[in-house]
């Protein structure tokens, strides 16, 4: 694979006269790293820790990512890089910790030590995942659709989306994966007897579902319910979501 992931760079340089950018190399190497590990039930973490130069790959990519800039990106370009910034440096930390039985470990306190350490650097500053979360992706795109987005390699997180995001595709990628998430993952929607059992996700940031969780899930459900339906929240699993 690393035979390849150099032969794609080279072919890529001349194509392009040289003229290809450090972001480019990035994303076309994490690209086909998703390609290769991701799975519809989940990450072959096992198979990726044990391919030392895959490993190495995504090892640049964050390397790559942490010194990329924002400034001068468009708007889905920039959330698109901090999409992809936050999910490959969870894929990062979880496969330097594997085997493991989740983020941090598995335990509450080990998974709060990993989403609120300064563990990662997105546009050359360290910052946890919570923050990149809280404090820049949230309240500057203001996309309830990145909850749909961003993967926190988990069992009940929607799945890891097994491309990398892309400016021109971002729009049509988050819209799909909410649609998914909400009419074909038990762990996302499960209505029943009158009843939505739905993701805790609704709950953590229900403030941005505008007009509410079952105003918000009847713009994507294929067959609405009834604003009167009842709601349960359903438990979050947080053990590893390696694929079966």
């Amino acid at each position: 694979m690393k035979s390849t992931l150099f032969l794609a760079s080279i072919f890529l340089l001349l194509i392009t006269g040289g003229r290809v950018s450090a972001a480019d190399t990035w994303v076309e190497t994490y690209d086909s790293l998703l390609q290769k590990y991701v799975t519809s039930t989940g990450v072959r973490y096992s198979d990726w820790h044990d391919d030392k130069p895959d490993l190495a790959a995504l090892a640049g990519v964050v390397k790559a990512i942490s010194k990329e800039q924002t400034s001068g990106k468009s708007k889905d370009e920039q959330l698109a890089y901090y999409i992809n910034a936050y999910n490959a440096w969870i894929l990062h930390l979880i496969l330097e910790d594997y085997p493991t039985k989740g983020p941090g470990g598995g335990g509450l306190f080990g998974r709060t030590k990993f989403f609120k350490s300064e563990n990662l650097t997105v546009a050359g500053e360290k910052i946890s995942f919570s923050a990149l979360e809280n404090d820049i992706i949230r309240p500057t795109f203001k996309e309830p659709r990145i909850h749909f987005a961003l993967n926190c390699a988990s069992t009940s997180c929607p799945p890891l989306h097994a491309k990398v995001f892309r400016a021109e595709t971002l729009d049509a990628d988050l819209t799909a994966l909410t649609k998914a998430f909400i009419n074909d993952n038990p762990l996302g929607v499960s209505i029943t007897g009158g009843k939505a059992e739905v993701s805790k996700i609704f709950d953590w940031y229900g403030e941005d579902f505008t007009g509410g969780v079952l105003t918000y899930l009847n713009k994507y459900l294929t067959n609405p319910i009834p604003l009167s339906t009842k709601i349960d929240f359903q438990d979050y699993l947080w053990t590893l979501n390696q694929a079966r």
